[in-house]
């Protein structure tokens, strides 16, 4: 195992309250099933989708500053263009990880939430991290 995938499952196993921004009411897409792998694992989910109310039987809300609960880890569904404004927000509210998903690579947005003191994991599906961790990384 690489150094990326131990700070990557590190990260993950200290997270308890997931935002997933960019979240998908429709089942076919990864954010709606990485989604429900995460719920499935015990993880408290939050979506984060303009425009849609429940996704998963879960309130889901417009931005991430609109959440009434502490986030650990920002989850990002974003094309890349748009990862620097939610790693602002993501620093704005207090988020202790921002995590691009795979396919995502944006230094811009890295640069914003490292300087705002998050951890940053980029180009890594959440829900293969989880599959890999051994037993007690949970």
């Amino acid at each position: 195992m690489d150094e990326k995938q131990d700070i990557a499952q590190e990260i993950l196993s200290g997270s308890k309250v997931i935002a997933v921004v960019g979240a998908s009411p429709n089942p076919g897409r990864p954010s709606n099933m990485v989604m429900r792998y995460l719920l499935e694992q015990g993880f408290e989910v939050i979506p984060v989708r303009p425009k849609v109310s429940e996704i998963l039987e879960r309130s889901c809300y417009t931005s991430l500053e609109e959440i009434p609960v502490a986030v650990d880890l920002v989850d990002v569904f974003r094309k890349a263009g748009a990862c620097p404004d939610i790693a602002r927000a993501a620093v704005a509210i207090g988020a202790g990880c921002l995590w691009l998903q795979e396919g995502i690579i944006s230094n811009e947005a890295a640069g914003i939430a490292r300087k705002g003191g998050l951890q940053v994991v980029m180009d890594r599906c959440i829900r293969k991290v989880h599959e890999h961790m051994g037993p007690g990384l949970e």
